[in-house]
């Protein structure tokens, strides 16, 4: 109808819907940027692992919770490989920001490093923001601050044509 430019449509999610875009990025290239925020990439390595906060597995999720997938591993391989989008990476075009924390009890902070060393082992433009000591989504103020600008530029920069902001460019170090 005309009051949305299709060349800049973004999209965001965080846990289920971090997976949900991430997932996205891998069938389609409508979106000319995603953020997504503590990720499931890998559901194979995801499987095994506990919640640190609640001490589950992990594998009820998979099985029976969001991900609705109804088998393990050893039943239904094929399904796990599936919905994983650490296996179809190389079909992303998308500019990606990740956001995954080192403390997150939710889902392993392993999930948004596999997402951004494959997506920059392959040449994809990827940025990973961490925040020391947060746990699923960024709980200190000066953290939430500095995760709303960076969101910000990164999406201003891809729809709206706004300049690269520096740290996209150059980084921050750890």
């Amino acid at each position: 109808k005309g009051f949305v430019d299709a060349d800049h449509i973004g999209a965001q999610g965080h846990s289920w819907g971090g997976y949900q875009v991430a997932y996205l990025a891998t069938r389609t290239n409508i979106f000319a940027a995603i953020e997504s925020g503590a990720p499931v990439v890998n559901m194979f390595s995801a499987y095994g692992g506990i919640r640190w906060g609640t001490g589950l597995n992990r594998s009820f999720q998979y099985e029976h919770a969001q991900s609705r997938i109804g088998k393990s591993i050893w039943e239904a391989p094929l399904r796990y490989l599936e919905n994983s989008p650490i296996f179809t990476l190389d079909k992303i075009q998308t500019p990606i920001l990740i956001m995954h924390n080192d403390d997150d009890g939710a889902v392993p902070w392993y999930q948004g490093i596999e997402f951004f060393i494959g997506m920059r082992r392959l040449g994809k433009p990827a940025w990973l923001l961490n925040y020391n000591e947060a746990d699923h989504w960024p709980l200190k103020v000066r953290d939430k601050h500095d995760f709303q600008i960076r969101l910000s530029q990164f999406f201003d920069h891809y729809l709206k044509g706004a300049p690269e902001p520096k740290w996209m460019s150059e980084g921050v170090p750890a």
